[in-house]
């Protein structure tokens, strides 16, 4: 009978493990630490417990040690008097230990629900550190996964990463991009959600940083660090910039991100669904950057708002290229200012004469006012100056008038 029990535990403890993905070892000392809480339950004032689960022998023993002593015991919880020892082992002797097996089918109800409670804790303990062993090399990374379902209503997709599970959330996903399963796609690992109770990534295809991700897995120059990546702004879906330089005078930046035939820069984007992507090389002059993020429109000037503490800037552009860099929406000035972290305002070359030609009236303006205000500042000084003098020429002829 006890054979069979332990088989049928034995077999219980193995389909646990494998519908837990856990260490073997690992859940044996869980199993262990929950029989343990459980018997010291119906136990409390038992010192010695020990539970025996060796898979490999097939033994499975739960027992109490107790000290042997001669006569009757002092504490019945923890010693066992020599005549009652030798009953279980004919060989006891006083000061040595006698084990008093349990059977688990006496525990009682109680005690089998308290351990089975215990050790659904601990699993739930090890699979959440598990998860988080597992997730925390992903977090900031670009993972490949395979979309298991769509929902119909919401369009959520339920996703694998190495075999664990993920959700990507329909305003997570590029817009338009239609998800069935099967399908493996890249993901970005934004975090990991609710860490203290069951773990859970998010993921996103909209991130930014998911098109410098993939950036890096395709350009080998970016990779090793020859060629870096300065800034990214994305619209997902619809477009992105990317701003990168050379550390190698004899390695083009954009050459490199772009490939052969445009092979490398197809892949990413061919990943991203359709997205375009303009590759900008970055320049240290402000100016000159801000000029080339708004490709491709031509930029005639860029005016710089030094007075300002906020980044702000003008930019001329031609009459017929206005359209053109603001884009459709406004996407092209948006992805600009993301990818300078400038407030930029475009105006055509036109426009700018205007405002040149009314900002200097109103200098003009201002200039007249401020002679005319002076003026009346020094006539004033000089009105000042006279009254002293007229003063003292009233006090002369008083003087005078006395003397005589």
């Amino acid at each position: 009978m006890v054979e069979k029990m332990n088989s049928e535990f034995f077999e219980a403890l193995s389909l646990l493990q494998k519908e837990n993905n856990i260490d073997p070892q690992a859940l044996v000392e869980t199993v262990r630490s929950g029989m343990l809480k459980a018997i010291k339950k119906d136990y409390p004032y038992c010192e010695n417990i020990v539970v025996d689960i060796v898979p490999e022998s097939g033994r499975f023993e739960m027992k109490i040690l107790k000290e042997i002593v001669e006569g009757e015991p002092e504490d019945p919880d923890n010693q066992i008097s020599l005549d009652e020892a030798r009953t279980l082992d004919e060989n006891a002797y006083v000061g040595g230990t006698a084990e008093i097996l349990l059977d688990p089918r006496r525990f009682g109800r109680v005690a089998a629900q308290n351990a089975k409670q215990s050790i659904k804790h601990e699993i739930k303990d090890i699979e959440r550190e598990r998860l988080l062993e597992q997730y925390k090399d992903k977090v900031y990374e670009c993972v490949s996964a395979t979309v298991q379902k769509v929902e119909p209503a919401t369009l959520n997709a339920s996703i694998t990463i190495d075999g664990s599970e993920a959700y990507l959330v329909r305003n997570e996903q590029i817009p338009g991009e239609v998800l069935t399963p099967g399908d493996i796609i890249k993901v970005y690992v934004v975090g990991i959600a609710n860490p203290e109770k069951k773990p859970s990534i998010k993921v996103s295809r909209t991130h930014r940083e998911l098109v410098k991700r993939l950036f890096e897995r395709e350009i080998p120059e970016i990779a090793d660090g020859t060629v870096e990546v300065k800034a990214i702004s994305r619209v997902a879906g619809a477009r992105s910039k990317i701003a990168v330089v050379s550390h190698d005078p004899n390695v083009d930046a954009v050459g490199a991100c772009i490939g052969p035939a445009k092979s490398r820069i197809t892949s990413i984007v061919r990943e991203l669904r359709g997205e375009k992507i303009d590759v900008i090389p970055w320049e240290e002059d402000t100016a000159a950057f801000i000029a080339r993020s708004l490709a491709p429109a031509e930029v005639t000037e860029v005016r710089i708002n030094e007075a300002s503490e906020a980044k702000e800037c003008r930019v001329v552009v031609p009459d017929n290229q206005l359209s053109l860099a603001i884009g459709n929406r406004g996407q092209n000035a948006k992805l600009a200012a993301g990818l300078t972290g400038y407030r930029i305002d475009i105006i055509s070359k036109t426009d700018a004469a205007i405002k040149d030609a009314e900002e200097q009236e109103d200098d003009a303006e201002e200039d007249v006012i401020d002679e005319i205000m002076e003026e009346t500042e020094d006539t004033a000084q000089e009105d000042i100056m006279q009254e002293p003098a007229e003063d003292n020429a009233a006090d002369s002829v008083e003087e005078n008038a006395a003397g005589e």
